[in-house]
């Protein structure tokens, strides 16, 4: 006990990269931005298709990232 009061920063456990928030928003930004490229683009109609799908993929993964602790 007395070592955690003499450190000054005790350890904190490391998190698997999946597991931090920080990665995972910028992870997820990206996919809501790609979601937006996807959907306004004219040329390919794939792409068109996918992008709803990337949007909501991206909206939810930020909301619940969004919870994790840093």
């Amino acid at each position: 006990m007395s070592h955690l009061i003499e450190t000054r920063n005790p350890a904190r456990p490391k998190r698997p990269f999946f597991l931090r928030r920080g990665p995972m928003e910028t992870i997820a930004t990206v996919l809501i931005g790609l979601g937006f490229l996807m959907l306004f683009q004219p040329f390919l109609l794939v792409l068109y298709t996918y992008s709803l799908v990337t949007l909501l993929i991206g909206t939810v993964m930020f909301i619940i990232v969004s919870k994790f602790p840093e």
